[in-house]
């Protein structure tokens, strides 16, 4: 089933705004200190980045579930953006109806990005 995973937000200062926001939601620090995982491992995480735009990542289990998931996000109107990916990439970013981009994570696969591995509680 697709969920929300994480939110990612573009910020200037990564150091500064994951003292802030580890002290303002009760959320620690995820094996990337940039990547903060709720105390309960419940809710959405937050993941701060300095270089990348604020948006959604979205995740689903299996790269199965990846392609139907973005074919019917296509269907109601999403669109696929042109992206260079790494090799191995286990995300796919569409942008919605008004151009928003968000991402939909293979949690299931292995991470191309260093720190971001679905065993690693810091999921991207």
């Amino acid at each position: 089933m697709i969920r929300i995973g994480a939110i990612v937000l573009h910020v200037s200062d990564t150091d500064r705004a994951s003292a802030f926001w580890s002290r303002a939601l009760g959320f620690r620090a995820g094996s990337h200190p940039d990547f903060l995982i709720p105390a309960d491992g419940a809710a959405t995480r937050l993941h701060l980045d300095g270089s990348d735009h604020t948006h959604l990542d979205l995740w689903v289990d299996s790269a199965a579930e990846q392609a139907s998931e973005v074919e019917r996000l296509i269907r109601l109107g999403a669109t696929r953006v042109d992206w260079e990916y790494p090799d191995g990439a286990d995300f796919v970013v569409l942008a919605d109806p008004c151009g928003t981009r968000f991402c939909v994570v293979d949690t299931g696969a292995a991470p191309a990005r260093p720190g971001s591995g679905p065993a690693d509680d810091s999921r991207s």
